[in-house]
Formats: C-alpha cells, sequence, structure tokens
C-alpha cells in the first residue's frame, strides 16, 4: 500500500492494492493521483466517504475519480475513469 501525506487534508493518504492495481490498469501514475486527491473536486456521500474527481486533459477517458473514506487517514479504496 502507498502513503504519502496530503495538505489539503492534513492527513495520510493510503492507497489500497486494489486502488494501487486499478491506478496501474488505467495508466495513472502516483503523481496524477496524489494531483487528484490535492486538487480534484470532492463530493461527499456522508461524513466519512467522498469521491475526488477531476478531468485530466489528454486522455481519453478525460475524468479520473478516486473512491475515498475520511477518518483519521484518507483511504483510496479504488480509482475510476469515465
Amino acid at each position: 500500500m502507498s502513503t504519502w501525506h496530503s495538505a489539503r487534508f492534513a492527513k495520510s493518504v493510503h492507497l489500497t492494492h486494489h486502488a494501487a492495481r486499478r491506478m496501474a490498469s488505467r495508466g495513472l501514475d502516483l503523481g496524477a493521483v496524489a494531483d487528484l486527491i490535492e486538487t480534484g473536486t470532492v463530493k461527499w456521500k456522508d461524513a466519512r466517504h467522498c469521491w475526488i474527481f477531476q478531468e485530466i486533459p489528454g486522455r481519453d477517458d478525460n475524468l479520473v475519480c478516486a473512491a475515498a473514506i475520511a477518518g483519521q487517514a484518507i483511504v483510496v479504496k479504488t480509482i475510476m475513469t469515465l
């Protein structure tokens, strides 16, 4: 599992093994996902669950989304593209 600190959320960010596999299969690197977490639009489902998404110019799918849980850390469960 990859981990880094988010200035935006002032918490550690943990990328699950599943999210890392989805990131790789979708042609994204850790820098792109870290930028998504720091600058993407956040839509909260409830107090803990959210989606963080943004358009990435130059991609055929163009919209990248992280499904995450916020607690003591931000845990990215999966990475999706549209």
